[in-house]
């Protein structure tokens, strides 16, 4: 009998106005925080939010708002200045995916010499990081329950994945009424981000027993409410039900892994600038559609978790409908294909061998059921636009 171990922050909040504790749940980590976040953020209130809350606490502060995009090396370098200079003992980070990949990464770097670069892939961080406090505002991408942190390498144009059980952030928040304001767009395109960690987390090679449980539960409530979460805004018990359907596979992805279309997606978002939840939504029906095979056992039932009945089906053809349900969700979502995102068809030909390449060397195509070569990844590509 096998034995696994699962990562998982110290302490999770979730549920309507759960943001109003973070002040007491903060107060043993630090006596000054750093605020990573971005002008949205700001702009919206959430950061004074976040100000107040420490303030009752005569916790102290310094703001860094301009991880207006993906984070990169550069954003990092100038967060670690300001936690630096402020004499930060502790970070938070509030926003999507960027904001708080942005404070994983300011947390290492205070912490381990060198340039972030120098941790690039998994298990080369040596020394913990101060404490992380992780408080999402988008339901998809996980990233405030995860060992993960994505950086662009400005100079070489790649997206790196770091990870290391010292990323872990200490405390997650995950408040559904943080969410209410998030575009239909912006809807989409985090609610697919996160069914892809859970379809991939389910299917991955990595798999076992606790993340395949916590995959299926996060694909069922997805297909149940994302077309709700997407269609109202306003809607309380869809945004609710998204935000712990993403908190369960950003857990589930953390402890097996993801598979081939993170590793297809984060070259996209390198080299055109790529939201990530969107890239990973536009390739997702090809690369399941390639990776079906590989164990159709699992996309039979992940069918049966969209709602799909398979009664009476093969398992291919119960396969074959969780692929065709996936292409369904994508359509109903207004999800465009590559070339519908503006990108230019012949400047993306031109860089897909590149791209194919720097996903190989990721490692996540590795952890995919069906084993995958460099000119099925190249074919793909193209298959997506």
């Amino acid at each position: 009998m096998s034995s696994y171990q699962i990562l998982m922050p110290l302490t999770v909040l979730y549920g309507a106005g759960c943001i109003g504790q973070l002040g007491i749940k903060v107060r043993p980590l630090g006596k000054k925080a750093l605020i990573v976040s971005d002008k949205v953020m700001t702009d919206t209130g959430n950061v004074q939010k976040i100000q107040d809350l420490l303030e009752e606490q005569n916790i102290g502060f310094e703001v860094y708002d301009e991880v207006n995009g993906e984070p990169t090396d550069v954003m990092i370098e100038k967060g670690l200045s300001i936690y630096k200079d402020g004499n930060c003992d502790f970070l938070v980070g509030i926003g999507g995916g960027s904001p708080i990949d942005a404070a994983k990464a300011i947390g290492l770097m205070a912490e381990n010499p060198g340039n972030i670069v120098d941790y690039m892939g998994l298990g080369k961080v040596k020394n913990p990081l101060p404490p992380v406090v992780a408080i999402a505002t988008t339901s998809g991408t996980g990233s405030e329950v995860t060992q993960f942190t994505i950086i662009a390498d400005t100079k070489n144009n790649v997206k790196m994945l770091i990870g290391s059980p010292y990323i872990v952030p200490a405390i997650a928040v995950n408040d559904p009424m943080l969410t209410l304001s998030v575009p239909a767009k912006t809807t989409a395109a985090t609610g697919i981000d996160a069914f892809t960690h859970a379809i991939e987390a389910y299917i991955s090679k990595k798999a076992h027993p606790f993340t395949e449980t916590m995959s299926l539960s996060a694909i069922r409530r997805i297909s149940k409410y994302i077309r709700r979460a997407w269609a109202n805004g306003d809607d309380l018990e869809a945004r609710n039900e998204m935000m712990i359907a993403s908190m369960e596979a950003g857990i589930a992805f953390c402890n097996s892994s993801v598979t081939i279309v993170h590793g297809m997606s984060r070259p996209i978002g390198a080299v055109f600038h790529i939201a990530h939840g969107i890239s990973n939504a536009v390739l997702l029906p090809k690369c399941m559609e390639f990776a079906l095979m590989g164990a159709p056992e699992k996309f039979a039932r992940v069918a049966e978790a969209m709602g799909e009945n398979i009664e009476g089906l093969t398992t291919i053809e119960a396969a074959k409908k969780a692929v065709s349900a996936i292409k369904q969700l994508n359509d109903d979502l207004e999800i465009p294909s590559i070339s519908g995102l503006g990108i230019d068809k012949d400047e993306f030909l031109a860089v897909t061998a590149k791209m194919a390449q720097d996903a190989i060397n990721s490692g996540s195509p590795g952890n995919t059921p069906r084993k995958v070569s460099l000119e099925q990844i190249i074919q793909i590509y193209k298959d997506s636009l």
